[in-house]
Parts: C-alpha cells; sequence; structure tokens
C-alpha cells in the first residue's frame, strides 16, 4: 500500500500524528517564513491573522522557549531530539504546561490530545514541529477548548518516540 493512502485510513489521531513524522509543514510559517523548514522541525509560528491570542506568560508552568530549544539528529532515516540539560531536568517530574488542545478523537471531552504552542489555523495542519507539541494523557475526561489551558502531570521526555514526539504529560489534571 502507497503511505499515502494508509494515511488516508488512519482516524485523526493517527493522521495527525502521521503528519508530524513526515514533517507536514504548517502553512502560516511557510508563508511568513519565504520556505519549507527542515522536516519536523520549528516551534510554531502564531499568525498575526488569528483570532486567538497568543499565550500569556506564566510563572507557573514551562515556558514554550525551554520546550522548542533543541536539536535535532538524523539516524537511521528518522529525525531525534538531542535534548539540552534543562529539558532532560524536567524528566519524570510534576510539570505544568499552558497551550491550545489539539483533540486526537471526536467529542466535547477529551482525555488524549496535544497540547500545542500555537493554535491550530485547520484540521489538516500542525501548528509546528514536534518541540512544539506536547502529548496529554489526563486522569478524568477534560472540556475541548479553542482558549489555552493548562495541565499538571508527570511530564516526559522522549528519546525515541513511535510517532516522533519529544515530549509527554500523563496521569494529567487540568488547572486554572
Amino acid at each position: 500500500m502507497h503511505p499515502a493512502a494508509s494515511i488516508l485510513s488512519l482516524g485523526l489521531r493517527k493522521l495527525a500524528l502521521s503528519a508530524l513524522l513526515l514533517g507536514v509543514p504548517f502553512a502560516g510559517a511557510l508563508a511568513q517564513q519565504g520556505a519549507m523548514p527542515a522536516a519536523g522541525t520549528g516551534p510554531g509560528v502564531h499568525s498575526p491573522n488569528s483570532l486567538f491570542a497568543p499565550l500569556e506568560a506564566r510563572a507557573d508552568v514551562i515556558p514554550w522557549s525551554v520546550l522548542t530549544d533543541l536539536k535535532t539528529k538524523s539516524e537511521k532515516n528518522r529525525i531525534l531530539p538531542v535534548f539540552s540539560p534543562g529539558q532532560l531536568a524536567l524528566n519524570q517530574k510534576t510539570q505544568r504546561i499552558q497551550g491550545f488542545m489539539m483533540p486526537l478523537d471526536p467529542g466535547e471531552k477529551q482525555k488524549h490530545f496535544l497540547l500545542t504552542s500555537v493554535p491550530m489555523t485547520c484540521s489538516f495542519c500542525i501548528p509546528g514541529g514536534a518541540e512544539s507539541m506536547v502529548e496529554v494523557k489526563t486522569r478524568t475526561p477534560v472540556k475541548y477548548s479553542l482558549e489555552p489551558v493548562v495541565v499538571e502531570g508527570r511530564f516526559a521526555v522522549l528519546q525515541d518516540d513511535p510517532y516522533g514526539l519529544y515530549y509527554r504529560v500523563t496521569d494529567a489534571v487540568s488547572v486554572k
């Protein structure tokens, strides 16, 4: 089966994560940069035309600048992260993350979603590279919101995730 055909047969979750692995670029970032970024990289670009305000700085959350400031390396036809000591220090500790929900399943309430540094502009575009997303698995369902949300849970730095993600929060709860 052609890879594109197999991607089309996947659910929303697998489509979003497969697009991430394939390095499908965010259209707004391409327009602003004037060129295609390297596959699977980039902190995401908050479009000035977005209906949503950028994330407000908060002292109680990990700043996206910390998560997105990383290097990558190519190994066995894969792009893998090279984490800084500061990023590795976050691993397996309770952390708070603020971002925009990118649902992976249909429904008003979500237990498994991506949190992104910038809002999605369409359901077929990913807002940035793997460093601009955190996979979230919650204890109880969280109501989907177009507004930024904050979650707290066990933060993991992922060295070689099969979906190409770099970060995950498990056992998360929604906080104000």
